[in-house]
């Protein structure tokens, strides 16, 4: 037998390998870390359980018959992160770059595979110079078998993409189909068609960096949800995420160990400034109310005037929606409405109570948005909302104005526990532009105007501007004090710990994209 085992033992040295010692002082030359270094740093330590080790191509084009290696590019597997199950590839490019060609694909589809069988999520690391071109149409179905695995896995497993390399072409499909996108600073970029190829058709010069690196996909197009300044801290993250969120669609997420106290916030009760016009920092709230130092924030650097994030309340996992007063005024428009209706979407799918802070003077108005489709980009999230089941609490900061007040989580689109701050102003607008409209005449007819309107505008702020017109018709739950409201949340989400609520039977709704 010593001679089987030493033929098992040659080949998975082998393996261990990669592409060898030259390439692998190449990819540590780049400040990157090999495919079996990054999954060692993400589970657990000694978890790791490798399958397909010994797998290989078995292509004989272009020479490719002489450029074999153990494992085919890319590292699978399963193991643990703070003992829960995921599945995780890791793509090699010291190994032909890391193309994905047929048996590099199967690998990534028989862990995808498991993890759906199994309920648990599939973790993706990507570094990777594309379809391998030696293998022709077979790379290109490869990648689509991916695409199809993805789409079936959404909303039962959570999907991660880590992008800690280069992802051209079809190789950027897969990481949007996931649930969420982490790019690293400096050495990472995705783009369906590269500088080069830029240039050939629109004449633009443009770098990598900036057609598609780290800092352009979180704050421009929204691609990356994260961004971590190099892999240790992207590795970190992705611990931190996946402690928020549960294995699969039919768990609830996990909850840390909470000893009750004195739930109260003083310091809310002077946040709102007493200028209506003046902006304050939504995240002061927030973070005042969620459980100290629980936060991650999700999207960060995009659309800046809509903070959406995890958090922890008691213990428990809570998706955060708010709009962001400190930017914008806190307006939704495209950006902000696309981004949470996506947050919202992955909350409800796997059982994360929704908590919503509202302080919203409406739409933001102009061609720019209209023309690019506001009236859709803004159903999405009210769709999103509509359509979620999960426990949805919301708290009217200040403005609550028009149509947003509805879109943001109102009772009338299935809110459970509504709560207004005495701050807050519920109307169809602000007072002062509703009074020009509704005295429009008087105004005008008056000896002065300005007086007149300065009058008009005040009769509206006491009439609409304020909580209580829509407590008595029972749209707000409750007017709280802001020092209440951690405490409020709480017995919230206790009571509808055991929410049920079922849609109509039906294949699946259609989205307004």
């Amino acid at each position: 037998m010593k001679e089987h085992f030493d033929a098992l033992d040659a080949r998975t040295s082998k393996a261990l390998e990669g592409g060898g010692a030259e390439r692998i002082a190449a990819q540590h030359k780049k400040g990157k870390l090999t495919a079996r270094e990054r999954v060692d740093l993400l589970l657990d330590e000694g978890s790791f359980q490798e399958l397909g080790q010994l797998v290989t191509h078995r292509s004989t084009n272009f020479g490719l018959d002489k450029q074999k290696f153990l494992g085919d590019g890319v590292v699978t597997g399963y193991g643990t992160i703070e003992g829960r199950l995921v599945y995780v590839f890791s793509q090699d490019f010291t190994v032909l770059g890391g193309s994905l060609a047929e048996a590099h694909a199967q690998k990534i589809c028989r862990i995808m595979d498991l993890a759906m069988q199994n309920g648990a999520p599939v973790i993706g690391l990507n570094d990777s110079g594309g379809a391998r071109i030696q293998e022709g149409v077979v790379s290109l179905g490869g990648y689509a078998d991916i695409f199809y695995r993805n789409v079936r896995s959404s909303g039962v497993v959570p999907q991660i993409s880590a992008i800690l390399g280069p992802c051209a072409g079809g190789a950027v499909y897969s990481p949007a189909l996931t649930d969420f996108v982490l790019m690293t600073e400096g050495s990472s970029y995705m783009f369906v068609t590269g500088p080069n190829v830029v240039k050939t058709v629109t004449h633009e010069e443009v770098s990598s960096e900036d057609l598609g690196g780290a800092s352009t996909h979180a704050s421009k197009s929204g691609v990356a949800h994260f961004t971590a300044p190099n892999e240790l801290d992207a590795i970190r993250q992705l611990r931190q995420l996946v402690g928020y969120i549960p294995s699969n669609c039919e768990e609830e997420p996990p909850q840390l160990p909470y000893t009750p106290g004195d739930e109260r916030r003083p310091a809310l009760d002077s946040i709102i400034p007493d200028n209506p016009n003046q902006p304050y920092d939504i995240r002061e709230v927030l973070n005042s109310v969620i459980d100290p130092d629980s936060s991650m924030e999700v999207h960060a650097e995009y659309a800046r005037n809509m903070v959406v994030g995890f958090a922890r309340v008691a213990g428990r996992t809570v998706g955060c929606v708010a709009n962001q007063p400190a930017t914008l005024a806190g307006v939704l428009d495209i950006d902000a409405s696309t981004k949470a209706a996506r947050f919202v979407r992955f909350c409800d799918a796997f059982n994360i109570p929704l908590l919503v802070f509202v302080d919203v003077p409406g739409f933001l108005p102009g061609t720019d948005q209209e023309w690019r489709g506001i009236i859709t980009h803004g159903a999405k999230l009210l769709y999103a909302f509509s359509e979620a089941t999960v426990p949805r609490i919301t708290v009217i900061t200040r403005k609550a104005y028009g149509g947003a007040y509805d879109v943001m989580n109102s009772k009338h689109i299935g809110c459970d526990m509504n709560y207004a701050w005495p701050s807050a102003e519920i109307a169809v607008m602000g007072a002062k532009g509703a009074a020009e409209i509704i005295f429009k005449g008087e105004i005008t007819q008056a000896a002065d105007p300005v007086a007149k309107l300065t009058e008009k505008e005040n009769e509206y702020k006491q009439q609409f501007a304020n909580p209580y017109e829509a407590a008595a018709r029972g749209y707000v739950d409750e007017v709280i004090r802001p020092s209440q409201t951690r405490e409020k949340i709480i017995a919230a989400l206790e009571m509808l710990r055991n929410k049920v609520d079922k849609l109509p039977k039906k294949k699946h709704g259609n989205i307004p994209l």
